[in-house]
């Protein structure tokens, strides 16, 4: 047993030795220098290619000015807000760091001091990294601080490194940026606003910081942020007797500061591409948004320069020929477009149109703006259905495989408008407050009963939300998180009927991506736009590829093959690109908020939004704006401006690459029927209609799948097979919004007949109209027209006709 003179020895030895390293390392260490913080460097961004972007985001805009020059406003703010003990205590909070040092040592998230301090040693540190060391060593730099400079030497030295946004560093360039006039002259209402800018520019800037944050730092919410602390500041003012009440009563107004100024080098797409790749390397790690203003750092990105180039001038090019807001006020100002394009190969983002100039309009449109996408999120009802199945109904809601039926594209279900949607056991359903759901088609088109492929080929809407009720919303939810959306606030309520025709409003980077993942086969890739980043040579963060399989191959290239024939057939056609495999889908909401067209090519998949919305986003009370008459329109679908921008952009896209067809779909699922759909529907009548200066002659009740005739025991195709030799012929337009299509050819069908004729007619609506079917009887006859117009052929047997144009 030691005696207590050894063990009292020994805890006196090793106090010493560590009161001696303390001592050492106290010695060792040395005051911030703010000349030496001074000094930044650029961020260099690079395109894909590796050339140059731009250089940016690392000129320090500081300008150090003494103790006497700081308002005594701006003190006592800074006191009353952060540290209201600053006056006499020794620049040490030991709670607070015993709570970081035992939060890092269990590896927890790193936190900064908790006194001004401890806050201007940190700041005026060149490295920014939060290890334990650096804790340590800030210690020791604090305690020399606190006991070697004056209060009014700290206080300065605070405010003179301290940033706050907009590139400014330190008191007197915040002042100059934010107000136009010097710190000596911030009344004290702007030092509240100043001192609540140190808690974090990104988040309390009035102007927003969407390129850090596009859903917390908007200049709506950072403005209420700012607000809300700018009065809590001057609250603790008067309770900490720093301002009387008397005064504090004179600042009611919030002192709204300038709105930023331009910066030439990120004009154009420019300022978008640096804010995406600007966020997704601040999400992906540890560096805070100022540490990068802080520059130094080379970020390398997937965009294409060339591409960039093309989709800005194939929107530039539909804006200047079509919105004209002189012209048409009232329907035309406001117009926004975005886009985005991303590799499916890869998930590399290789093109974004964020708007018409990031130092104008600041939040890009490629991310989430809040427009809904319409019919384009029906390929993910059509997967689900695939994936998952019909439920049984005679089962419970919660279904495992062996009760489902797969369903296949060919199914038949009832397309009339306004149809009674039920649940999946074929109650009606009925929202909280007892209302029944009838789904309506754009511009109350009826189809009668129509098959999947054919619903998703004229974008019917009543077949899918019933479809989306049988599979099951939740599982549709499912199915577009797999494909790449973020169930996040951006996705709708998937409780409500119409949640399968896109409520939900996922960017346009993410609907491309979600795409992208049916262009792969059901590989889903992350879409990403930084590869790599270095600093000062040394690799600080690398994008790793993550592939997930989201779908079977079979339920991707079913829903590639049902796409592919909305461009060749349906809606799509003005999307078409010339000898290469184009597959896609328009979208359009309710009252006409927004259109989409979302489309790809094995190599390449694109997103187009349009809406109308105004840039103020301070403007409480703005929305998304009707879009009937806007570019002289009746009405915008997806297959009219969005449309025709993904052409023009695409066209130019893949011009110098292989034009490569999509793999062969093969059989799936089950031919179900859904919606009161029966195996041997009627047909139903279709009155002749007129043709108007603007728009051509639509079908108000056509049916794709009348009565059968009687078979004929020589026919070899089957009395349902639509494409059993019959050459269609002649060329089709238009589609979501109209268009004529004209069908010339011949067909030999289910009798062995021939029917040769002319039919031209038109297909018009938010999804266009499905055409009628031909039908013959014995000897010469006359067969009506495809489409809306009446054609007159000679027909030898019966012939009974699928959709043709």
């Amino acid at each position: 047993m030691p005696s207590w003179k050894l063990v009292s020895g020994l805890c006196i030895g090793f106090l010493g030795l560590l009161m001696g390293l303390a001592g050492l390392a106290y010695a060792m260490v040395a005051k911030p220098d703010i000349k030496a913080t001074a000094e930044a460097e650029n961020n260099v961004y690079f395109w894909k290619d590796g050339t140059q972007m731009v250089a940016t985001g690392g000129e320090v805009n500081r300008q150090v000015i003494d103790y006497a020059q700081i308002p005594e406003a701006m003190r006592n703010a800074v006191i009353s807000a952060e540290n209201k003990s600053f006056d006499h205590d020794h620049g040490i909070d030991p709670m607070g760091i015993a709570r970081a040092l035992f939060n890092m040592a269990k590896g927890g998230e790193t936190q900064g001091g908790s006194t001004i301090t401890q806050q201007y040693v940190k700041n005026s540190r060149l490295s920014q990294e939060q290890t334990l060391s650096r804790k340590f060593e800030e210690l020791f730099i604090t305690l020399k601080v606190g006991s070697e400079m004056k209060k009014k030497e700290v206080m300065a030295g605070y405010l003179n490194v301290s940033y706050y946004g907009r590139g400014a560093s330190g008191l007197q360039a915040a002042a100059r940026t934010y107000y136009g006039k010097d710190a000596k002259d911030l009344n004290p209402s702007e030092c509240a606003f100043m001192a609540s800018l140190l808690k974090g520019a990104s988040y309390y800037d009035p102007a927003g910081a969407p390129g850090v944050d596009s859903v917390q730092a908007t200049a709506e919410k950072n403005t209420a942020r700012a607000i809300k602390r700018w009065n809590w500041i001057l609250d603790e003012e008067v309770k900490d007797g720093r301002m009387s009440e008397k005064e504090r009563l004179t600042y009611k107004e919030f002192p709204m500061p300038d709105k930023p100024k331009k910066n030439a080098q990120l004009s154009g797409q420019i300022g978008y591409l640096v804010n995406t790749a600007k966020a997704e390397f601040l999400n992906n790690t540890d560096v805070t948004s100022d540490q990068l203003d802080q520059g130094g750092y080379e970020i390398h990105t997937t965009f294409d320069k060339k591409k960039v180039q093309q989709l800005n001038k194939a929107v530039k090019r539909v804006y200047d020929e079509k919105i004209d807001p002189k012209k048409r006020p009232e329907t035309d100002t406001h117009v926004q477009f975005g886009g985005s394009s991303v590799d499916p190969k890869t998930g590399a983002i290789q093109a974004i149109y964020g708007g018409e100039d990031a130092t104008k309009h600041y939040t890009s449109n490629a991310g989430p703006t809040g427009a809904a996408v319409g019919s384009t999120f029906k390929p993910f009802v059509l997967a689900a259905a695939m994936e998952y199945g019909k439920r049984d109904a005679s089962g419970g809601p919660d279904q495992g495989e062996s009760q489902r039926t797969k369903v296949s594209p060919l199914s038949i279900y009832n397309g009339a408008d306004k149809l009674k949607i039920k649940k999946y056991n074929g109650e009606v359903w009925t929202d909280k407050e007892g209302k029944e759901w009838l789904q309506t088609n754009d511009d109350h088109e009826s189809y009668g009963n129509i098959t999947l492929r054919e619903a998703m080929q004229w974008s019917a809407n009543s077949p899918y939300v019933q479809l989306g009720m049988d599979v099951g919303t939740d599982k549709v939810k499912e199915a577009a998180i797999a494909a790449g959306l973020k169930d996040d606030q951006y996705m709708a309520d998937a409780s409500v009927p119409s949640f399968s025709i896109g409520t939900s409003s996922p960017s346009a980077t993410r609907m491309a991506g979600a795409y992208a993942t049916f262009a792969a086969r059901g590989q889903q890739r992350e879409p990403f736009c930084v590869t790599e980043v270095k600093k000062r040579g040394e690799v600080t963060y690398r994008h790793k590829a993550v592939t997930k399989s989201a779908f079977d191959s079979v339920i991707a290239d079913n829903v590639t093959d049902v796409l592919k024939n909305v461009v060749e057939k349906g809606t799509g056609t003005s999307a078409r690109l010339p000898d290469r495999e184009v597959a896609g889908k328009t979208g359009t909401t309710d009252d006409n908020l927004s259109a989409w067209f979302v489309g790809y090519t094995p190599q390449l998949s694109t997103a187009i939004s349009m809406y109308r919305l105004d840039d103020d986003e301070k403007n409480k009370n703005r929305r998304f704006e009707k879009m009937y008459g806007t570019g002289g329109q009746d009405k915008i679908h997806g297959a009219s401006f969005p449309a025709q921008v993904w052409h023009d952009y695409m066209a130019e896209a893949m011009k110098d690459q292989e034009a490569v067809a999509f793999p062969k779909a093969e059989p799936i699922g089950d031919k179900v029927y859904g919606g009161g759909a029966s195996k041997k529907p009627k047909p139903t009548p279709t009155p002749t209609p007129t043709e108007s200066e603007e728009t051509k002659p639509t079908p108000t009740t056509p049916s794709p799948t009348p009565d059968p005739p009687t078979p004929d025991p020589t026919d070899t195709c089957g009395t349902w097979d639509w494409n059993c030799q019959n050459n269609n012929g002649g060329n089709s337009t238009g589609g979501d919004d109209g268009g004529t299509n004209t069908n010339t050819g011949t067909s030999q069908g289910n009798d062995g007949g021939t029917d040769t004729g002319t039919s031209t007619g038109t297909t018009e609506g938010d999804d266009g109209s499905v055409p009628d079917p031909v039908t013959g009887g014995n000897g010469n006859g006359n067969g009506n027209g495809n489409g809306n117009g009446n054609g007159n052929g000679n027909t030898n047997g019966s012939w009974l006709g699928g959709p043709a144009g």
